[in-house]
């Protein structure tokens, strides 16, 4: 090897050097405030909960035997699959109508203010829309129909997926106008000009090239229903009954009103394997050839 071969060698090696350097703050702050927390959980899901003593499984089958756990499962999943079909094709559609009719960015960043609203005053604002003498019901007085407890009946899971949507609809709408534009217009010419019409133009050239962006709003859409937790508890609080109780909520109760930590880290170990199977699944068939 000649010495310029192995000077370069040396410089590359210290270039490296300095660019670990400058993500140690950040890799420093992982470990210690996400990484060790979580490996304390795992370690508290095998553990009794009095005398932190090595239980095995025992936390796991106390918990998922539960039937309020079982409830609280099927309450996610019936989340998850009621809002990111309808959270993923809403803000595209909202995205293809403001790329054709909108040229400002001003009505495109207003889609991004419930990002900026802090879910306490969200809360409110529903709880003064849904109320069975708040504005809803008022509005559908005057045209003589009756109004509806919105809040404690099973409406109120139809409220939830309603306030999920609206707060996470501009995120996803951005990407959507970002993937849009990436697209070459020569491809919407050739379509033309073989006589591809609106829709032959949409499912032949549009949603294939924003498959990509589908799966990512699609993970997050599956990751950020799981992470559901503020809003179900501040608006529903899990009722009426048990009908809108998410596994969150219920590891909450689990920690703070049963004390049972070893079962509460439980739950959140069964979260994050759920979160990361359906990712995985996602990304595994939804992958480009």
């Amino acid at each position: 090897m000649s010495k310029k071969k192995r000077k370069e060698k040396r410089m590359k090696k210290a270039g490296a050097w300095k660019r670990f350097f400058f993500i140690l703050p950040s890799l420093c702050g992982l470990i210690l405030f996400y990484l060790l927390p979580y490996l304390d959980v795992i370690k508290r899901s095998f553990s009794s909960p009095v005398t932190g003593t090595f239980t095995g499984l025992d936390n796991y089958w106390l918990v998922f035997g539960n039937k309020a756990f079982q409830l609280a499962a099927k309450n996610t999943v019936r989340f998850i699959i009621t809002c990111v079909p309808i959270l993923v094709i809403s803000s595209l559609l909202v995205a293809v109508i403001l790329q054709k009719i909108v040229k400002g960015n001003l009505l495109k960043i207003g889609f991004l203010f419930p990002m900026a609203i802090p879910v306490a005053s969200v809360v409110l604002l529903w709880k003064g829309v849904f109320d069975p003498q708040g504005f809803l019901n008022s509005f559908l007085n005057l045209f003589g129909i009756s109004g509806n407890d919105w809040m404690n009946t099973k409406s109120a899971f139809w409220v939830l997926v309603f306030s999920y949507v609206w707060k996470n609809m501009g995120y996803c709408m951005i990407l959507w106008l970002a993937s849009l534009a990436a697209i070459p217009k020569e491809m919407y010419e050739a379509a033309k000009i073989d006589g591809a019409g609106f829709w032959r133009t949409t499912f032949s050239v549009t949603l294939p090239m924003l498959k990509g962006t589908t799966n990512v709003l699609i993970i997050l859409g599956i990751v950020g229903s799981l992470k559901t937790f503020d809003i179900v508890k501040l608006l529903t609080g899990g009722g009426p009954g048990r009908s809108t109780t998410v596994m969150n909520t219920y590891l909450y109760e689990k920690a703070f009103k049963d004390f049972n930590a070893g079962g509460a880290a439980s739950i959140g170990v069964a979260i994050l394997i759920i979160a990361m199977v359906m990712s995985f699944l996602q990304v595994k068939f939804g992958k480009e050839d």
